[in-house]
């Protein structure tokens, strides 16, 4: 046997390998790796989806939540895990375009590490305050900011989209209100309804309940037009900010080079489960839009959204030295 032939030999093996494994798969419990702290969006939605995944799959869902670094740790995690799609990373904007452009030294690059599975869903983003505090909109927010140098507002993390929105707020209000990065909206919106920091900017379905509770004040929601959730809720636009804009995506991504088969079949499942009723009821019922995208459209998706968040971060001059 020369040596071409051997090496066909051994191509057409890992092929083979590869199919069959791809055939037999899934084999053992899958692990979707949540880079937030428990209790934040990421968390619930990965959670929302878990039963209805392991139905379709015939395999158990384990969340595993692994904060740190803007959900660079558990990014990471993933980036560097095998690709043989057991692991999987629970997405948000930052996590697959913000860190991109506004941390220099970065453990994982989106395009290159990892392979882009599908959106789950996409949120509007609300500026909320602690009932304590005076402002009743975001006009009266900024005059505050402006008398008061010691106000605060929190986000998830450093970098992540939620800092980039008050960045924004800084920006174009001329105003210096301080941040104040947390471990995931979780732990924040803990210490923003208990008084502990005076607000934040945060994805709708993890303060809905607590909005509409009273514990927490809605004062403008950063989108084109009005939530349909909070139609009283004027938009920043309104506020006299329009270019305070911020949504979020929320989604699944692999290690790259898992292979397509492996990859088919989970998005296949991820379809099948937003379009199951009761799970897209949950989804709606906390703020959120159901999305689905093909694996090639969500590529496509979240390098369109790095170049959009690049020229944001640029304007804000948000860079962030690990």
């Amino acid at each position: 046997m020369n040596h071409r032939t051997a090496t066909l030999c051994t191509l057409t093996t890992a092929i083979g390998c590869t199919a069959l494994h791809a055939q037999n798969y899934p084999s053992k419990p899958i692990r979707i790796v949540v880079p937030f702290a428990a209790g934040g969006p990421s968390d619930i939605t990965s959670r929302n989806i878990a039963p209805r995944m392991t139905e379709l799959l015939g395999a158990t869902i384990v969340i595993d939540n692994r904060g740190g670094a803007n959900g660079m740790i558990g990014s990471e995690m993933v980036a560097k895990a095998p690709a043989d799609g057991y692991t999987l990373l629970s997405g948000t904007a930052s996590i697959t375009s913000i860190n991109m452009v506004v941390y220099p030294k970065r453990p994982y690059d989106t395009l290159r590490d990892l392979q882009p599975l599908s959106p789950l869903m996409s949120t509007s983003t609300l500026l909320v305050v602690h009932p304590s505090l005076p402002s009743r909109n975001l006009k009266d927010l900024v005059t505050l900011a402006k008398a008061r140098p010691d106000l605060a507002l929190a986000s998830a993390g450093n970098g992540g989209i939620l800092h980039l929105a008050l960045e924004l707020l800084n920006t174009q209000a001329g105003t210096k209100i301080t941040h104040v990065p947390y471990k995931g909206a979780g732990p924040a919106v803990i210490d923003v309804i208990g008084g502990q920091i005076n607000g934040m900017f945060v994805d709708l379905p993890v303060i809905l309940p607590y909005v509409k509770s009273g514990k927490a004040r809605a004062i403008a929601v950063a989108s084109p037009k009005r939530s349909v959730y909070f139609p009283d809720v004027p938009t920043t636009g309104e506020g006299g900010y329009p270019g305070v804009l911020v949504s979020n995506v929320y989604s699944l991504l692999l290690p790259a080079k898992t292979p397509r088969e492996i990859v088919m079949k989970l998005h296949d499942a991820v379809a099948k489960t937003m379009a199951t009723p009761d799970v897209r009821e949950k989804f709606i019922n906390v703020g959120a839009d159901p999305l689905v995208m093909t694996p090639d459209e969500f590529t496509t998706f979240i390098r369109k959204d790095i170049e959009m968040w690049a020229g944001v971060a640029k304007a804000s001059g948000v860079k962030i030295e690990q």
